[in-house]
């Protein structure tokens, strides 16, 4: 059979089954990312319909969901907003590198691992993943919140947090002098520097830009400057993520309520893409020799992270239930995690690293969303004023 026909097959069978857990999990009246993701198991290496063709496609697919997730959430906030924010919760983002990097580096250090490994598995625990958790809160309606700018803080901190770790990590794996490692960090900051005096200043002229009365144009025109920026961010050894983000918080007003009606179909068809992906590149057979020990990581980062979002929320003034959602919002993790723990494998800082982080995040990324779906009808309880006396 031919190679084309064989990705039309795979892709329409993958995305047909994707509907069907949708709409199961729709009925059922839980979030459809851990559906996703078992989804993916079963596609991967080791599951029981491996892919043939089509995974370098699934790939491109995943990256542009997650592209899609951090301009979307961008289109709900201005870059003043983001920048007030990013100050006040300068300390909280502190404590988040402090709670949630330490049991990665500490679990490593403590098997025996070696300070390299120690470095990865401290940024494999630390950074939630940007996508998982803007489709939570887009799917519960936590966007409106007043704890969401707070997480959404936490989340640019993270990510330009990354921007300096990234090529530190990179440096450490490869081995590489000082000066080189200080060149390949001095050109991250830049670039985010650069980007963001962009958004602040020029935001504008962007929407100018980027403005038109045909749906069709607008939806080329953001769609085409938010995927090059990103791969302009990317190539820089910045976020992708961050670029997309970005990109959405230039943008305001009517323009930016367009733009996300447009983009949201598109939005939800490739993240369901990503979190397949996600499920594809964890072999099932290298799950059970690390499952305890992943678990054991897992809910001490859970505590870690409520305890984060639970501070933050709580220095800018949010109630008890407002504070449980930051914290749980923070739990997932995903795309940054896989990529460092893929970046310390491929440079043989530790073969057991690799399944370890897989099943780590594998964990996480389907209980993030459970969890807040979960505790939502008690949360709503605790903020519904008490009925007046009969």
């Amino acid at each position: 059979m031919h190679d084309t026909a064989i990705v039309f097959l795979e892709l329409g069978g993958i995305i047909l089954a994707l509907g069907v857990l949708g709409a199961l999990a729709l009925r059922a009246g839980i979030s459809a990312i851990p559906l996703y993701l078992l989804a993916g198991l079963a596609f991967g290496q080791g599951g029981i319909l491996p892919l043939a063709t089509s995974e370098d496609f699934i790939a491109v697919g995943a990256e542009i969901g997650v592209v899609l997730l951090l301009l979307t959430l961008g289109l709900e906030y201005n870059a003043g907003e983001l920048v007030s924010s990013l100050r006040s919760n300068a300390r909280a983002g502190l404590v988040d590198i402090v709670l949630n990097a330490a049991p990665g580096a500490i679990a490593a250090l403590l098997l025996g691992w070696g300070p390299v490994a120690a470095v990865a598995m401290a940024g494999v625990t630390y950074a939630t993943s940007s996508g998982i958790t803007a489709k939570v809160l887009s799917d519960l309606g936590w966007i409106g919140n007043r704890e969401t700018p707070v997480v959404l803080s936490l989340l640019v901190f993270e990510d330009l947090a990354m921007a300096v770790y990234l090529p530190l990590l990179t440096a450490m794996l490869a081995g590489v002098s000082l000066v080189t490692g200080a060149i390949s960090l001095g050109i991250a900051l830049g670039t985010v520097t650069i980007v963001l005096v962009i958004a602040l200043r020029f935001g504008r002229f962007i929407e100018a830009f980027v403005s038109s009365p045909n749906n069709e144009v607008l939806l080329l025109k953001v769609l085409g400057l938010a995927l090059l920026v990103a791969g302009i961010a990317q190539e820089l050894q910045v976020s992708a993520a961050v670029g997309a983000f970005l990109v959405g918080i230039a943008l305001s007003g009517e323009l930016a309520h367009e733009a996300r009606a447009l983009l949201m179909p598109l939005r939800d068809l490739f993240a369901a893409v990503f979190f397949v992906f996600f499920g594809l590149q964890t072999d099932p057979g290298k799950i059970p020799p690390v499952a305890l020990l992943a678990l054991l990581l897992a809910l001490v980062s859970i505590v870690t992270k409520l305890l984060t979002g639970s501070y933050a929320a709580r220095r800018a003034g949010i109630a008890r239930a407002g504070r449980m959602r930051a914290g749980i919002a923070l739990v997932p993790r995903g795309e940054f995690n896989i990529v460092i723990a893929g970046l310390a494998v491929a440079a043989g800082a530790h073969p057991d690293l690799g399944p370890l982080a897989a099943t780590y995040v594998l964990i996480l990324a389907a209980f993030g969303p459970l969890a807040a779906k979960l505790v939502e009808p008690m949360l709503t309880r605790l903020t519904r004023p008490p009925s007046p006396p009969v």
